[in-house]
């Protein structure tokens, strides 16, 4: 059923019962739209059946960021031991053939079920550890250089066969320990595999592959012998051949040999395909390639958008172990599911603008392209690294370099992986900034193992306009220095505001149609900590500052039945922005602005002139203050309540909402209240990461989320302030001491997440779900 509750229209039937859409029925993954690009072909699904059932494939097909994540999340309820079976059944002859080879695939890294997957993984991850990993950098720049000196005088390159193929296979056989022989045989070999295990090959065609999968299983298995008979190598393949001598039990004789062909595959095919899928992407957006070159910095970010955009990890496999709910829709025990990462890096519900290449989106790390939870990809940073070093060799030395005109992106057609065949480039030798420059080949940046740093993904802006809006208020105009147009910006958004090291959140309130300019308002507080107070005094027109977002974490469901929205004093900057959607779109809604004196509240003409009819004003100083019982008396169900103000409006609609429905009352906050961590009134504490096997001591002048970060834990995180819940982990066990403003009073209680920048145990223990 779709998320309106309404079975489509009759098709045929689901497993469930439910009568399969026209849609439903038509999605082929071979071929067509999705084999282009498949974020944009399931937009349809991601707006009206997010979870749909595709007859064509037997699975139910998951297309939302927040379901996408779900199912990782819980790899009991949905196991991932069928990501490795075939998608399209072989044909008994495809069977014998693979007999020959004494083919026998069983479980690997990505296809065991718990608790044998994570002990396992707890024995092998050292090596991917961020500490390790960065021994591996030189080699991946000399390679580069070297491969890059082979044509940088030849003026064209197809980039797929000239270097992205060959290097990340050969740092792959090095990390592995491999020799580096038979690269050819090997990229064969991956191809089969690929089509093998995601494609839908034709009965005929499955006899050559399976030949090609057989003899692979059978090299791969060659080279794992010749190891083990000395197992005194360097490699990871090496680490696992130690373990399964001193954990049999726990690394067996079968997931060697299955992990070694497996990872022969993987460990270097999405690393080639996630580069020239960059490469492809930025090329095709000048402006982006251009900013690169002028500000290296960037190129960690940019990393992260080209694999939110254009990853080359289309989807992956899980299937029900019981009966469930994935977005609202019933999936049966046994019930197969297609998790569509490239449509969850694509939902607008979870990013501004997603259809849009933006490198300094701050946010961009949360894609769901290396997975997420007990089975995300152990070789995310390894892939990060080389992909870095590419983008900084590649604009440092040839930033003239273009797209050859009338290539089109060919892709091998398969459900869950993607990279372009080929990728033609052309440059004039003569214009090699080297040749005027030798020692521009000494410039190189690194950049630390990891996540990018989110102080380094700042947007230039030069400042048009500074004017008051009201007594107190200062409302500061915003451009592109070089006139582009800035990414859209969607109700309840704010962009970070930053100058030197003064950086401070601030809603957007300007006319969104308006794509050359950002406003924001700032009140003048002059008890605060001097951010508000600095861009009051300092800040004129043409300035320089630098913004990082827009981003959204207060965003509006415009499908609610009727809306109820409050600003309290500069609370109106985002509540505004609301309000002028709602009008647009013609749906009901309510606006209660309250303000102490009518020359404090801004836009306050504004608001009068375009939302009379909807406006009900509450100032102090005329005697007519909002009675919050009586605004919100009687609200209809599917209601959905705004507001954002001051801390007294907000803790009381919190109280009012105890007996609400869960999620009708939205609220944000300026702040947290707080200040930082002060370690005299402070306590450290444990904190077991039951999934990472990792016991952490999370000392009293540091946040959980620092000490995270610091073990190489991957946690997401917008604000540090406790606003947004971008860095929500789970509990499993120990009482939270909440600081965040995000969660309500209900799940403070339930006691089962956190706010990992803001909040802390409140005993000396706590076992988090990480």
């Amino acid at each position: 059923m779709t998320d309106q509750g309404a079975c489509p229209a009759d098709h045929g039937l689901s497993p469930t019962g439910c009568p399969i859409s026209a849609r439903a029925a038509a999605f082929d993954p071979f071929k067509g739209d999705y084999q282009v690009d498949p974020g944009d072909a399931l937009r349809w699904a991601r707006e009206q059946e997010p979870v749909f059932y595709s007859p064509e494939l037997g699975y139910w097909v998951v297309t939302r960021y927040e379901d996408v994540k779900a199912v990782f999340r819980d790899n009991i309820l949905f196991s991932p031991s069928i990501a490795l079976e075939k998608i399209t059944p072989a044909p008994p002859e495809a069977l014998e053939i693979l007999k020959k080879y004494d083919f026998n695939m069983q479980r690997t890294m990505v296809n065991e079920d718990e608790p044998q997957h994570m002990e396992r993984r707890r024995l092998l991850m050292d090596a991917f550890l961020p500490d390790k990993l960065a021994k591996h950098e030189p080699m991946v720049r000399r390679l580069t250089r070297s491969y890059m000196d082979r044509f940088i005088d030849r003026g064209h390159a197809d980039l797929v066969s000239d270097i992205f193929y060959e290097i990340p296979l050969t740092v792959a056989l090095h990390f592995l320990g491999v020799p580096d022989e038979g690269a050819e045989e090997l990229r064969q070999f991956a191809v089969a595999h690929t089509l093998n295990t995601w494609g839908r090959p034709t009965p005929e065609e499955q006899l050559e592959i399976s030949e090609n999968v057989g003899r692979f299983w059978k090299t791969a298995n060659d080279i794992l012998d010749r190891m083990r008979a000395d197992p005194t190598g360097e490699g990871w393949m090496y680490d696992t051949i130690r373990m399964h001598n001193e954990h049999p039990e726990a690394v067996p004789e079968s997931y060697l040999r299955s992990m070694m062909m497996a990872i022969l595959a993987a460990a270097h095919e999405t690393t080639s395909n996630a580069t020239s899928n960059a490469f492809w992407t930025l090329l095709n957006d000048r402006p982006a390639w251009e900013d690169l070159v002028a500000n290296p910095a960037l190129i960690p970010s940019a990393v992260e958008e080209c694999l939110r955009v254009a990853g080359s990890i289309v989807a992956w496999r899980r299937i029900a172990t019981d009966d469930t709910e994935v977005g609202g829709v019933k999936i049966p025990e046994g019930g197969k599911l297609l998790i569509v990462q490239a449509s969850a890096n694509k939902d607008r519900r979870h990013w501004e603008n997603p259809d849009e290449v933006d490198i300094y989106r701050d946010n961009a790390a949360e894609h769901m392209s290396f997975g997420y939870g007990a089975h995300q990809c152990m070789g995310k940073n390894i892939a990060r690294m080389e992909m870095r070093v590419f983008l900084e060799e590649f604009t440092r030395r040839l930033p003239h370099m273009r797209l050859v005109p009338g290539q089109t992106f060919r892709n091998l057609p398969n459900t869950s992986f993607r990279g372009p065949q080929s990728l033609e480039v052309e440059w004039s030798p003569q214009d090699n900034p080297e040749r005027r420059d030798p020692a521009i080949l000494d410039r190189t940046v690194s950049f630390p193992i990891g996540a990018p740093r989110k102080d380094d993904i700042l947007r230039q802006m030069t400042v048009t306009d500074v004017r008051e809006e009201a007594e107190g208020v200062r409302r500061i105009t915003l451009a592109d220095p070089r006139g582009r147009d800035l990414p859209r910006w969607s109700p309840g958004a704010h962009i970070d505001l930053v100058s030197g090291d003064i950086r401070r959140k601030y809603s957007l309130c300007g006319e969104r149609a308006d794509a050359g300019h950002y406003t924001v308002c700032i009140l003048r507080e002059d008890a605060g900590k001097g951010g508000s107070r600095y861009f009051h005094e300092h800040v004129k027109p043409g300035d320089t500052l630098h913004i990082a977002g827009p981003k959204n974490h207060f965003r509006l469901d415009e499908e609610a039945a009727e809306h109820i929205l409050i600003a309290g004093g500069i609370g109106i900057t985002p509540i505004l922005a609301m309000a002028d959607r709602l009008k647009e779109a013609g749906t009901p809604y309510v606006l209660h602005y309250c303000g102490s004196i009518r020359g404090r509240m801004a836009f306050l003409g504004r608001a009068m002139r375009d939302h009379g009819a909807a406006l009900s004003l509450h100032v102090g100083e005329e005697g007519t203050r909002l009675d919050l019982d009586a605004a919100l008396a009687d609200l209809p169900p599917g209601a959905q309540v705004y507001a954002c103000g001051p801390e007294r409006l907000l803790n009381a609609l919190e109280d009012m909402a105890e007996g609400w429905p869960e999620g009708m009352l939205h609220i944000e906050h300026f702040t947290t209240g707080a200040g930082g961590l002060d370690p005299e009134k402070e306590h450290s504490f444990e904190a077991v990461l039951r999934d990472s096997d990792l016991t952490l001591t999370v000392r009293n002048d540091q946040t959980l989320l620092d000490a995270l970060t610091a073990a190489g834990v991957d946690v997401p995180c917008d604000c540090n302030e406790g606003l947004c819940g971008t860095c929500e982990v789970g509990v499993l066990d120990g009482e939270v001491d909440h600081r965040d403003k995000v969660l309500s009073r209900a799940e403070r209680g339930a006691n089962d997440r956190m706010m990992a920048c803001s909040s802390r145990a409140k005993g000396g223990r706590i076992v988090l779900a990480v």
